[in-house]
């Protein structure tokens, strides 16, 4: 089943928080955003921002094919039987559409945070009492422990903010069934200044929470590259920028790591505030 996940999702996917905005009077624009991504060929939407089944359902009923997963769905936010019934419910109505992404979030972001590695593998001990799949769901996975729960108890694995160094390794503990799906940030920029300078603004957020700086420090980064916004060798290891073959480079890297997919994220000067559509067109055409 892991090989259908796989086929599934394809070489490429988009990761936005954007798309799992619940303001009502966006629905429409929502839909017809992930409707183009699909025509575009991307092979899934990787919903950000603490995502559940109730952000990817509406998506997936405005598709044909695509895949929808979530990147992921904190395990301290919603308990394993409420995720179960939604997942059994999004599953009848379009089979083999949804991927249960689940992490173990950050201590800075958690009330009452404790044994994260204990914590999943509960969760997941319920979801398996409950009925769901382990070849349906995969991990928001980072250091060689929870790597090793996503070989054993998921599909594979779905690593934040990483490099190809870090797919290497990744795919060395996961062996080579298991889906690797690492997220990428993307500034369609070729200047230089101008795309570290949008980088850094948006990283800035990230370095603040310790999965991911231990993480960083882990891949030979220092306390000096992650400390305000993070240098610029960090930037450039983190963000592709620059022209189309630079972009197409950094992303192929992955993959020639050891990818088998990867969760692009759009990343412009004023992330957020709309979905950047023109940007996900020609990441599209430059990845053909």
């Amino acid at each position: 089943m892991t090989t259908a996940l796989k086929e599934t999702v394809g070489r490429y996917g988009i990761w936005s928080v954007e798309l799992r905005s619940e303001e009502p009077d966006r629905r429409g624009e929502l839909d017809e955003a992930a409707a183009e991504l699909e025509e575009l060929g991307y092979g899934a939407v990787w919903l950000g921002g603490n995502s559940t089944v109730d952000h990817a359902a509406p998506l997936i009923g405005a598709t044909r094919r695509i895949a929808v997963g979530t990147s992921i769905q904190s395990v301290w936010q919603q308990d394993a039987d409420t995720t179960a019934a939604g997942f059994t419910e999004v599953e009848a109505a379009h089979p083999g559409r949804f991927v249960l992404g689940l992490g173990v979030s950050h201590g800075p972001l958690v009330k009452d945070y404790r044994r994260p590695y204990a914590a999943m593998t509960e969760y997941l001990d319920a979801l398996d009492t409950a009925g769901v799949p382990a070849e349906r769901r995969v991990l928001a996975a980072l250091g060689p422990r929870m790597l090793g729960l996503s070989r054993d108890r998921a599909a594979g694995a779905i690593p934040y903010l990483v490099t190809p160094e870090h797919t290497a390794r990744a795919r060395e503990i996961l062996g080579d069934r298991p889906l690797l799906a690492p997220e990428f940030k993307v500034v369609l920029e070729p200047d230089p200044a101008r795309a570290r300078e949008t980088a850094r603004a948006y990283l800035a957020r990230y370095l603040q929470l310790p999965n991911y700086t231990g993480n960083l420090l882990r891949l030979g980064f220092t306390e000096d590259d992650i400390a305000d916004g993070g240098s610029d060798r960090l930037l450039d290891a983190v963000f592709a920028w620059g022209d189309e073959s630079r972009i197409r480079e950094r992303v192929m890297a992955f993959h020639e790591a050891g990818a088998d997919h990867v969760a692009l994220q759009v990343v412009t000067a004023n992330a957020g505030a709309a979905l950047p559509r023109k940007e996900w067109r020609a990441l599209a055409s430059l990845l053909a």
